[in-house]
């Protein structure tokens, strides 16, 4: 198939993608979209239709399916062909009017919108979200905070201060209403998404074809735009200002700090992005790279000091617990389910599970390290990111998702925008194909969304799935992924860059 079938090919798999999430969204309540209570003249707008788990659920499915070969396609058209650079302009546009136009219709895919927006509720009001749970603040009758679903009513906020605070103007500009607290999210989650394409455009301008790439790996990717867009995840807010830091350390590194203690208080992970900024320095002079350090440290400090005594000693109470967890569909759980069957003790991997995941998250970030930041695959750029440091954010946050014992589908927005910072042509497909097959089944596995309003026959086949054969396949994702990091080792000029058709 020509490039430019498989571009039309999957300009078509990924409008009907983005147009089925938008009819999952305008059903209304459902098990994959929590209700936001009675409609008004505003948005979000749904129809109110009360369609079935199943039918939610195949829905998504489909939506899902469509969008992983939308990228497929994409990725192997960009690949083939130089295409012409007015094409990434109309992806830009049709990316930014996508993201828009998914606000119109309530979130879907897990009730978590409806924890943010109880947070930015309480923060707003002058009380402690860190102390107090949704649940317990003035009674549990408040419209909003009041709203939030099992299992999350009893639990005080994880998120950075930052998080809170957008949650807090989100609230304010809501005024009490659920619906109008919600789209206001709704459209901060938008805009950090749009944010994030309009930046990796004007990295990759002049390059048709790395444009093309950036846009179909993040601009008009169906699937990031259903998890982070009408999934209205917090994550998407993290991930905008840690990537314009990757692309201003070199030459501005205090306010790249600055931007990289914005995201960090936004979500703590992110200080992977710290680090991949780091190894982007290290090949300028030594007065100037300590001078580079010490400049983006006291950036970060300036922006993460005051927001953690802005929200008070109990920021980090949550963090902490949360730290020990083990998603469902996390490839740990593979690995517990198994030692703990065959030891018969319940329990027994838990206490060693994040030290494990650690040192495997370790050992893939080096064995990627090779591949990634190969100088054939990464040719100096003419302006934007440093290319090391882009390479070196691919690495880590690559081999956390891949490791993390807690990781959910939303979560991979963090790999996703630096690998679209690459210039790479194809020397990444091995790569881009262990994401794409993780994300997809990842957001599969947490389908229809929500942990009530299932049918019985639903429940079995959703959560069997997430239980066991999603963390089987996401393990797997990550043996390739190794696999492949290991065989660049021994090559010291990297993979062979594969020409384009012509």
């Amino acid at each position: 198939m020509g490039p430019g079938r498989r571009a039309l090919l999957g300009g078509l798999l990924g409008g009907l993608s983005l147009a089925l999430m938008l009819v999952l969204g305008a059903l209304g309540e459902s098990a994959a979209v929590p209700g936001l209570g009675p409609r008004t003249a505003g948005p979000p707008w749904d129809l109110a239709a009360g369609a079935s788990s199943a039918t939610v659920t195949v829905i998504g499915i489909l939506a899902t399916l469509l969008g992983a070969g939308a990228v497929w396609q994409g990725l192997h058209a960009v690949r083939d062909a130089s295409l012409p650079t007015r094409v990434p302009r109309l992806l830009l546009a049709a990316g930014i009017g996508a993201a828009l136009l998914l606000t119109l219709v309530p979130p879907v895919g897990s009730a978590d919108h409806l924890s943010y927006a109880a947070y930015g509720r309480i923060a707003a009001a002058g009380d402690d979200p860190y102390a107090v749970a949704p649940i317990d603040w003035r009674g549990g009758t408040d419209p909003v905070a009041g709203a939030v679903q099992p299992p999350w009513q009893a639990t005080p906020s994880v998120y950075g201060p930052l998080a809170t605070l957008a949650f807090g103007v989100a609230a304010r500009l809501g005024d009490g209403s659920l619906r109008a607290t919600v789209w206001c999210w709704s459209l901060i989650c938008a805009l950090a998404f749009v944010a994030v394409a309009v930046l990796l455009d004007r990295v990759h301008r002049g390059d048709g074809a790395a444009r093309a790439r950036a846009m179909v790996l993040w601009t008009l990717n169906p699937l990031l735009l259903g998890q982070l867009v009408l999934g209205a995840h917090v994550d998407v807010l993290a991930t905008a200002p840690a990537v314009a830091a990757l692309v201003i350390a070199a030459r501005w590194p205090a306010p790249a700090g600055m931007l990289l203690g914005a995201a960090v208080a936004i979500k703590a992970p992110y200080a992977l992005f710290g680090l991949a900024a780091l190894w982007g320095v290290r090949g300028l002079a030594r007065d100037q790279r300590w001078r580079a350090v010490a400049n983006g440290l006291f950036g970060a400090v300036v922006v993460l000091v005051p927001a953690h005594a802005w929200a008070g000693p109990h920021v980090i109470d949550q963090l902490r617990t949360a730290s020990g967890f083990t998603s469902i569909a996390s490839p740990w759980r593979a690995v517990v389910n198994g030692v703990e069957w065959a030891l018969g003790e319940p329990g027994a991997m838990r206490p060693v599970v994040v030290p494990l995941a650690l040192v495997a998250a370790a050992g893939l970030a080096w064995a990627l390290s090779h591949r990634v930041s190969s100088h054939r695959v990464l040719p100096p750029p003419t302006r934007g990111a440093g290319p090391e440091a882009a390479a070196a954010a691919v690495v880590l946050c690559a081999a956390w998702v891949l490791c993390a014992p807690y990781t959910l589908p939303w979560y991979d927005a963090m790999v996703w925008a630096p690998l679209a910072l690459l210039p790479a042509r194809g020397q990444l497909a091995r790569l881009e194909t262990v994401l794409l097959v993780r994300l997809c089944v990842l957001a599969v596995a947490y389908l229809p969304g929500r942990v009530v309003g299932m049918s019985e026959q639903v429940a079995t086949l959703t959560l069997g799935f997430r239980r066991y054969l999603a963390p089987a396949l996401v393990l797997v994702t990550v043996l390739v992924a190794l696999r492949w990091g290991l065989s660049g080792r021994g090559d010291p000029a990297g993979p062979r860059p594969r020409q384009p058709a012509r």
